[in-house]
């Protein structure tokens, strides 16, 4: 028994569209974080990848007109936030986010910024090594300024009091961490170049992570550092940590306790050392900026100004994979005719066409004699036949018959062999073996 209510009665394509309109009603602008992986930047400007994470990963796209915002180009295996809204891929029935806005994920965006405050500063200047101040030889008086209750502090008074308790110790407290930490450095290295009491000044503090260091990344830090008058020793955190302050500073040190020990009077070797490694890690770090700013320039020329619809999105997602496919078909194709080629330019190589025709020629010549041959023979036997013939013909001939005596007689070219066909009125013509009579008809007489 049929239902009293049918079912409507869909197409694939018809089926997939209206999926399409559901899910793009039902999730727009929602806001999640994943891993990229298989990402390709198709030569139309957009970009295609999936987000994943421990359990799961959907596909996504990204059209270059909101692409072309992005602070970054991103790569397989960084961690990414992202802001989409969820559609499906008609032709293939396959649900994907459509990307509309993609930044790094926690320590990734700052990492961004890091490299972003780096490259501007860099422009200015504030890493010259022209403007970078050289340590005094003679340290009598040095100042520190770092948290008063951290490990910094004591890991730098305990080598100054082993290695040169003679020193002088000036400490200037300040927070090296949070909201205020990176305006009260910048005040208190401000503090120390007005009184101007000590003859270096280290700045830093113990290890950490990224965010932990994070105040010594600040421009306002930078800044203060470079205005400086007193030589500068940046020690933040471990060996493996890098800051901007590093950079801007006259000398870095790997560790505080490193940095105590650069300003030991002993320690002079050491310092010669280590101001040839910070030349070092300047020059690469052009060399780096050199190559991203070549990569930055590249990008830009990729990306295109227009802003497609989304029915022409979809159409190019597909239309880029149908140029994949064609791309290899082609391939395939010409692969394939040159193989053949080759092996009818090596058959036709075999074929020795100057020894065909020699053989050809040597066949040619044969047959010529052959047929010669079959003519002479056809022909004598055409002239004996015409010869027999000629004779039975002469033997039966009208003109053999007169030779013998008789005569044969006519009227109007016809041969008269009854009396009843000749005509009184008209004369006959009686031919002999040595010519012709004309006789005119007086009378007939027939046999009874």
């Amino acid at each position: 028994m049929q239902s009293a209510i049918s079912s409507p009665l869909y197409s694939v394509s018809k089926l997939n569209r209206e999926i399409r309109a559901l899910l793009e009603r039902g999730f727009t602008n929602i806001q999640l974080t994943g891993e990229i992986s298989n990402f390709i930047a198709a030569a139309s400007g957009h970009w295609y990848f999936s987000l994943k994470d421990d359990k799961a990963q959907v596909k996504a796209a990204m059209w270059r007109g909101n692409n072309r915002y992005a602070r970054f180009r991103p790569d397989n295996g960084a961690q990414v936030l992202v802001t989409a809204r969820v559609s499906v891929y008609e032709p293939r029935g396959e649900y994907q986010l459509i990307v509309e806005h993609i930044e790094p994920a926690g320590e990734g965006l700052l990492k961004q910024q890091f490299e972003a405050l780096k490259m501007r500063l860099a422009a200015e200047g504030l890493f010259s090594a022209s403007h970078k101040r050289p340590m005094p030889t003679q340290i009598h008086r040095v100042g520190i300024v770092t948290s008063a209750t951290g490990a910094a502090i004591k890991d730098i008074l305990t080598v100054l009091k082993r290695r040169a308790p003679q020193l002088e110790v000036v400490i200037y407290p300040c927070l090296v961490q949070g909201v205020e930490a990176p305006s009260q450095i910048a005040q208190k290295i401000a503090l120390a170049n007005a009184r101007n009491e000590v003859d270096v000044l280290i700045v830093g503090r113990g290890g950490g992570s990224l965010e932990d260091l994070w105040s010594f990344n600040e421009e306002v830090v930078a800044r203060a550092i470079f205005a400086s008058q007193l030589p500068i020793i940046s020690a933040v955190g471990h060996e493996i940590d890098t800051t901007i302050s590093d950079y801007v500073a006259d000398l870095r040190a790997p560790t505080p306790s490193a940095a105590a020990e650069l300003v030991c009077p002993d320690q002079h070797q050491l310092l010669t050392r280590l101001n040839s490694l910070t030349q070092a890690l300047v020059h690469a770090w052009k060399v780096r900026l050199n190559q991203k700013q070549a990569q930055l320039t590249s990008q830009i020329h990729q990306l295109q100004l227009l802003h497609p619809e989304r029915q022409l999105q979809q159409q190019q997602q597909r239309l880029d994979e149908c140029l994949a496919r064609l791309q290899r078909a082609a391939v395939s194709v010409v692969a394939r005719h040159a193989k053949q080629l080759d092996n009818l330019s090596f058959r036709l190589h075999k074929q020795a066409p100057n020894l065909k025709l020699i053989q050809f020629q040597h066949q040619h010549n044969a047959l010529s004699e052959r047929l010669e041959r079959a003519i002479r023979q056809h022909l004598d036997a055409h002239n004996k036949r015409l010869a027999l013939l000629s004779a039975q013909l002469n033997s039966v001939s009208p003109l053999q018959v007169l030779a013998r005596g008789y005569s044969i007689t006519k009227q109007d070219e016809i041969v008269i062999k009854n009396v009843s066909e000749i005509d009184q009125s008209k004369p006959l013509v009686t031919d002999l073996v040595d010519g012709q009579i004309i006789s005119h008809i007086t009378s007939i007489s027939t046999k009874s």
